[in-house]
C-alpha cells in the first residue's frame, strides 16, 4: 500500500503572514512616533519634554561659531536651526539651562541614542544577536561530538529567543528589512521545536508500547 503523501500544514504559512503584517503595522503605524528621532552625526543631543511633547535637542558646535540648536520631536517634526537667543525666546531659559548642563556620554554618541531607555532597547538587540550567534556554536559543538551534522533542540531554542528579541529591536529601530527577516524565522523555529517534541513523544509512546507487549502476551496464556 502506497504511503499517503504528507502535505505541509497551512498554519505556519498563515502565522508568517500574520507576523509580517504585525511587523509592518508596528513599524509604519502611528505607534512608530514613539521612536526616538535620529540626530545628525557629529552633534550633541539631550532630551526635552514640554507638556505631552517629547523629543531631543540637537546641538551643533562648529569651530569659531556659536552653537546652533534644532529640536526633533517624536513623530518626525523638526524645528529650523535656532541660535541660543532664539532657543531661549521659543522654549525659555529653563529649557536652555537643562540642555547646556552636560554633553551626552560617549557611549550614547557611539550607539546613536539619547536616553537610558534607548540603551535598554539596544541591549535587547545585542543579547538577541548573541543568542543568534550562540546557536551556531551549539550546533557546531554537537556535530563535532557525533562526527556528523546534528541539529540539537538547543539550536532552535537559541534561534527562537534570539529571533524574538531581534524582532522587537528592529521594530523599535523601525527597520522593516530586519523585521521581515525575523518574521518568517520565528515561525519556523517554533514549528521545528513543536515537531521535535511531537516526534519525541511519539517515539516514547512506541517504546512504551513495545515494552508492554511481551508482558501482555504472557498474561494471555
Amino acid at each position: 500500500m502506497r504511503e499517503k503523501k504528507r502535505r505541509i500544514k497551512w498554519e505556519p504559512w498563515a502565522a508568517m503572514v500574520v507576523l509580517i503584517a504585525l511587523g509592518l503595522w508596528l513599524v509604519w503605524s502611528p505607534l512608530s512616533s514613539l521612536k526616538s528621532p535620529t540626530p545628525r552625526p557629529g552633534t550633541e543631543t539631550t532630551e526635552i519634554v514640554m507638556g505631552a511633547n517629547k523629543g531631543i535637542v540637537e546641538v551643533s558646535r562648529r569651530d569659531g561659531a556659536e552653537p546652533s540648536f534644532r529640536v526633533l520631536w517624536r513623530g518626525g517634526f523638526e524645528s529650523p536651526e535656532l541660535t541660543a537667543a532664539q532657543f531661549r525666546q521659543t522654549f525659555g531659559d529653563a529649557a536652555f539651562a537643562s540642555i547646556s548642563a552636560a554633553p551626552p556620554s560617549r557611549l550614547f554618541r557611539v550607539l546613536h541614542i539619547t536616553t537610558w531607555w534607548s540603551l535598554a532597547w539596544v541591549s535587547v538587540g545585542f543579547i538577541g544577536q548573541m543568542a543568534f550567534m550562540g546557536r551556531q556554536l551549539v550546533q557546531w559543538v554537537s556535530s563535532e561530538k557525533h562526527r556528523q551534522v546534528i541539529v540539537p533542540p538547543a539550536f532552535w531554542w537559541f534561534s527562537l529567543v534570539g529571533g524574538v528579541m531581534l524582532f522587537a529591536y528592529f521594530v523599535w529601530r523601525q527597520e522593516f528589512i530586519g523585521v521581515l527577516g525575523q518574521s518568517t524565522g520565528i515561525v519556523i523555529y517554533a514549528r521545528n521545536l513543536r515537531l521535535h517534541f511531537k516526534h519525541a513523544r511519539r517515539q516514547k509512546h512506541l517504546a512504551e508500547s513495545a515494552g508492554a507487549t511481551p508482558a501482555a502476551t504472557v498474561g494471555n496464556h
